[in-house]
């Protein structure tokens, strides 16, 4: 039974009266020497507080997807096959022709519907084996109205990825922020640029162990899941512009981290990052695996990426954060940036909750429009 499904929240909601019932029938049925009696009603209430703490586990994680499934729940599941040398990017990081992002092979997929009752029923989803980094997972995508309009038949569309916090499900942008359904009349509108929305699996280790998007040495190669599978599996099926001029990358939380890393160390590959109350430090998770390395944790530090740059990458960053939340880190990257880094920070108040950054949806999608703009 699926752990986001409809009927294992009924189920969840079915056991609690029933466990009261069961409880409250044996209660004065019990019999034998007295420790047997009060342990076996110890037991009933226990049972009883187990069937309530599991229904409301099963409501927030259903309005939040924080688990999409009982393997990442459990940590069971492990989506790394093998853990490859990848390529090296152009050391200036300078873009390519084609936007640098090319695979061995075109990259051909089946695409079908989400099966989640959170996301929207026009979000398709495929299973991807990486065939740079070695990472099998879902992809989620969702194209904007004007894709199927004969008008744009021969246009190509810029793209954001979207990146969900730790652990986060590849649905959580869509079924919890909303926000394809938030965008999709703004596009309509012309207030925000017609973008393919898409969301990959970044939960992609076993025993509940953050890979951070990095390319960790014989462990995983997160950061190539992200930057060059997951881009050349959308170019080979959709009109998706190549052009890293029409690229972003955004995340929240532990994915406001990946987001703003991986925007400034692959300039040949985004030109707009989205922070919503991340931090620079990967230690701050305490399941990151980049945070316990020591050379790891220095050089994935957006704010050492920018220092140790040899040219400043061409990239705008919206960073929102509050104070003690992703605001003083905010601070330091917009203290380290130089032009043609542009790094805008916004305030914001609130709790670490996807209902803050569901709100802020619109409007830094109208600030990444400014950026990379309809055409």
């Amino acid at each position: 039974m699926q752990l986001t499904g409809t009927p294992f929240f009924i189920l969840t909601v079915i056991l609690v009266p029933v466990s009261i019932a069961v409880a409250l029938f044996f209660w004065g049925k019990v019999r034998g020497p007295e420790p047997v009696k009060v342990l076996s009603r110890l037991v009933m209430i226990v049972f009883c507080q187990i069937t309530a703490v599991l229904m409301v586990f099963v409501m927030v994680n259903n309005a939040n997807l924080i688990y999409g499934s009982w393997d990442d729940l459990l940590g069971t599941g492990d989506h790394v096959r093998a853990v490859p040398a990848v390529p090296k990017d152009d050391p200036a990081g300078q873009a390519k022709s084609g936007g640098d992002v090319k695979s061995p092979a075109k990259v051909l997929q089946q695409f079908g519907g989400v099966n989640d009752p959170a996301v929207p029923g026009d979000v398709k989803k495929t299973e991807l084996k990486g065939q740079v980094s070695g990472v099998d997972g879902e992809v989620l995508v969702w194209t904007p109205p004007q894709y199927d309009d004969p008008a744009y038949k021969d246009k190509k569309f810029p793209v954001v990825e979207l990146i969900p916090g730790y652990p986060g499900s590849s649905s959580t942008w869509y079924g919890t922020l909303k926000v394809s359904e938030q965008l999709k009349p703004l596009m309509q509108q012309g207030k925000v640029a017609p973008f393919i929305l898409v969301s990959p699996r970044t939960l992609i280790l076993g025993n509940h162990q953050d890979a951070g998007c990095t390319d960790i040495p014989g462990k995983v190669n997160a950061d190539a899941w992200v930057t060059r599978d997951v881009p050349q599996m959308i170019m080979d099926n959709f009109r998706a512009d190549p052009s890293p001029e029409r690229w972003a990358i955004a995340g929240y939380s532990a994915g406001a981290h990946c987001a703003a890393k991986l925007s400034l160390a692959h300039p040949n590959r985004y030109r707009a990052g989205i922070s919503l109350s991340g931090y620079n430090d990967p230690g701050q998770e305490p399941d990151s695996l980049v945070g316990k390395d020591v050379k790891l944790r220095e050089a994935n530090n957006p704010v050492n990426i920018l220092k140790t740059a040899q040219t400043p990458p061409k990239v705008s960053l919206f960073i929102s954060g509050a104070k003690g939340d992703g605001w003083e880190d905010a601070q330091s990257l917009a203290a380290a940036a130089k032009a043609p880094t542009i790094v805008q920070v916004q305030e914001s108040t609130g709790p670490h909750t996807t209902d803050l950054w569901k709100k802020m949806v619109p409007g830094v999608f109208e600030w990444l429009t400014g950026i990379i703009p309809a055409q």
